[in-house]
């Protein structure tokens, strides 16, 4: 199976292997734009996507997300991370430069719960998600079988309050051995430590099932019926060590009545999780995603 998807990123490399997106954040004044875009212009590229937005044009802050073309761009990478230093002073900027031929490793955390994994497993291997998933690693061994049939490399780690740090411990080492830049919870029910969130800042996403702020922490579904409510949703987030606080990607909803028991809202919710947390996981993935603050800007 993977061979099969390993095709979809060779394709996706061979077009791409030129390509990278630069992404700012900075506080807003004249001349940002134009020097980045004589920048890329001086070292012979040509920009192919570009999304900008301020939060005011007097004072506030601005983020861009530019998608360029540069001939030659493996060799000139470093080149040209080197060169952006003195635009980047300049104007104060929070930057990253991210090349597409470097084609982001993912680890997938899951417990029990197997709907989003997966939508996200049948999203890369239709080649919707350009990603090497790297590992997945769970809780319980309900998984096993359909990540192995992916030929991805899985981990089960019995885990609970108790032998938190330990279990830590472990998990974070596979993330170093898979030199993992992006981790996916997917459905995976444990509390991460302060340090495991440190050690991944912004490159944790989480699917929480309800429309946050509403329902925060454990069984949303069981309180949204007994409140009644006529809409139930789905919430992808960064995690910070504040639970189901961290700053929000991607949202959606869907419409209950009081026919719905609270097995109904779950069956329902389920469909909401899965398309949430694959549309956050894929804006990541394509660089997307800037956090401001307690929010994200998505470009």
């Amino acid at each position: 199976m993977k061979s099969y998807i390993q095709e979809h990123i060779d394709d996706f490399l061979e077009k791409n292997q030129n390509k990278g997106r630069l992404l700012i954040k900075c506080p807003d004044q004249p001349g940002i734009v134009s020097a980045m875009s004589l920048f890329l212009k001086k070292n012979g590229a040509n920009i192919i996507e570009s999304n900008q937005f301020t939060t005011d044009h007097e004072g506030g802050t601005f983020f861009i997300r530019m998608e360029f073309e540069c001939p030659d761009l493996q060799e000139k990478g470093q080149v040209l991370k080197e060169q952006f230093e003195d635009i980047a002073d300049k104007f104060s900027m929070d930057w990253e430069i991210h090349f597409l031929h470097d084609v982001k490793k993912t680890a997938i955390f899951v417990s029990k719960e197997l709907h989003c994994l997966r939508e996200l497993l049948l999203e890369w291997q239709s080649g919707d998600l350009m990603t090497d998933i790297v590992v997945v690693i769970s809780n319980h061994e309900e998984c096993r079988e359909i990540v192995e049939s992916f030929n991805i490399p899985f981990y089960y780690i019995p885990a609970n309050k108790d032998i938190r740090k330990e279990v830590e411990e472990k998990q974070l080492q596979l993330l170093r051995d898979y030199d993992v830049e992006l981790i996916v919870l997917a459905r995976y029910m444990q509390i991460l430590t302060p340090e495991f969130v440190a050690a991944h800042k912004a490159q944790i996403i989480n699917i929480h099932h309800s429309f946050l702020p509403a329902f925060i922490g454990a069984n949303p579904h069981k309180r949204a019926f007994e409140r009644g409510v006529k809409l139930i949703g789905a919430t992808a987030h960064y995690v910070t060590n504040d639970l189901d606080e961290g700053p929000i990607i991607e949202q959606d909803i869907i419409r209950v009545n009081h026919r719905d028991n609270v097995e109904d809202l779950k069956k329902k919710g389920r469909s909401v999780e899965r398309s949430v947390l694959a549309r956050g996981v894929k804006w990541a993935l394509e660089d997307r995603l800037i956090v401001y603050e307690n929010k994200t800007i998505v470009l």
